[in-house]
Parts: structure tokens; C-alpha cells; sequence
């Protein structure tokens, strides 16, 4: 793990939109459920006061991680095999573990993989949906994902 961490925050105006607050929430609340080395850590989640005195910045801070997104690492051509193999092993142990506790994902994509000195990890469980949850979740595109 690198020392470090990054902050990620909702901005003033998404702070109050109701399905952008619940898709913050909820990777906060299944984040912080996993550890595992091929998932990014989350340290911290809470609201600060903000400059906005009526409505509170929420952030989540997380471990910072030096490298690219698989995507970016895409765009330079395609993987050696050994390197698709070791991540996609990385992957599917992350993922593993997120179903071992009854999470799924819902929006694995290259952009939501990144890659650093020790390995893969995976990011970005804003549309991860709990096993028993009730009703749905959007997707970016506005279709409901179940």
C-alpha cells in the first residue's frame, strides 16, 4: 500500500441531487465492508463543514495508488500475456472476495482497474449493490441494473 491517501468529495451542487448522494453512500458503506489487496482501501468517509453552510461536504478518503488505469494502459496496446494473466488472477480474487461477502459489483470496466507496482486493484463500487437489497440501481446510462 502507498502512504498517502486521496480525497474524494461530492460537489455542492451533486451533494443535494438524492441519487448521487445514495451512490456515494453506498460505495462508502461497501468499501469499507472489504479488505483485500486488490481492492482500493478506503480510511475514511464523513461530512466537513463547507464554505456552504447549508449543506456539508461529504468525502470518502482513500488509499492513494500511483500508476495508470487499465484503460489508459490500453490505449498503448494490448497487455503481454503473462501481465493478463497475473491481473486478470488479481481480479478474480477481488471480485472473489466482494461475492464471499455478498457484493456485487456491477460496473467492472478497464476504467475502474488500476494498475500499480504491486498489482491490480479494483475501484469504484458506486453501483455495487448488496445481496438483498431492496429495488435497483442506475446506471450511467440511466438503465436500472438489478
Amino acid at each position: 500500500m502507498s502512504v498517502g491517501a486521496t480525497q474524494a468529495g461530492l460537489p455542492a451542487g451533486l451533494a443535494g441531487d438524492q441519487q448521487f448522494r445514495q451512490r456515494f453512500d453506498r460505495e462508502a458503506k461497501v468499501i469499507s465492508s472489504l479488505s483485500h489487496p486488490n481492492i482500493c482501501t478506503l480510511f475514511d468517509v464523513g461530512a466537513a463543514a463547507s464554505n456552504d453552510e447549508r449543506s456539508p461536504l461529504h468525502y470518502l478518503v482513500m488509499e492513494y495508488l500511483e500508476g495508470e488505469s487499465l484503460a489508459d494502459r490500453l490505449q498503448k496496446g494490448p497487455l503481454p500475456t503473462h501481465d493478463v494473466l497475473k491481473y486478470g488472477q488479481q481480479l478474480a480474487s477481488a471480485l472473489d472476495a466482494a461475492h464471499r461477502r455478498g457484493i456485487t459489483h456491477r460496473d467492472l470496466k478497464p476504467g475502474n482497474v488500476m494498475l500499480t507496482k504491486s498489482g491490480a486493484k479494483l475501484l469504484d463500487f458506486g453501483l455495487a449493490k448488496l445481496v438483498g437489497d431492496a429495488g435497483t440501481a442506475a446506471s450511467p446510462s440511466g438503465s436500472e441494473l438489478v
